[in-house]
């Protein structure tokens, strides 16, 4: 399964690659919106992590993008978000298949908790498929 990470972060960006690859999932990292998309075109990602703060384009932009491209329009997006989760039930309306919020708490035991919204993510997405 190959996941597209959409993160401006290189710290974090490295962290969940890491974390995923280990996972075995084959990853491919975005830094910005407009490269998000590039990539999104070109590598079709069985899912994608979508960071909301972004150079370039916005993620919430990049979400909006994706969904209006039937190329990538069924692709399932899982937003990443220091903001809180106020937001959730917007991005979701908007095409997000989930919301993870990134803060420090989520972070404390690890990328457990990424990695199991990833894999719920993905096992509906194979359903529906």
């Amino acid at each position: 399964m190959k996941i597209l990470l959409v993160e401006d972060s290189k710290f974090l960006r490295m962290t969940i690659e890491r974390t995923l690859v280990n996972q075995g999932y084959a990853v491919v990292g975005a830094g910005d919106g407009e490269e998000a998309l590039r990539l999104a075109t070109q590598n079709l990602p069985d899912l994608i992590l979508l960071d909301m703060m972004l150079p370039k384009m916005t993620g919430p932009d990049v979400l909006r993008a994706l969904k209006l491209d039937p190329v990538t329009a069924q692709i399932p997006v899982v937003v990443l978000s220091g903001l809180s989760q106020k937001n959730e039930s917007k991005l979701l309306l908007q095409g997000a298949a989930a919301y993870f919020e990134k803060t420090e708490k989520a972070f404390e035991k690890g990328m457990g908790g990424l990695v199991e919204v990833i894999e719920k993510v993905l096992a509906k997405s194979r359903q529906e498929a």
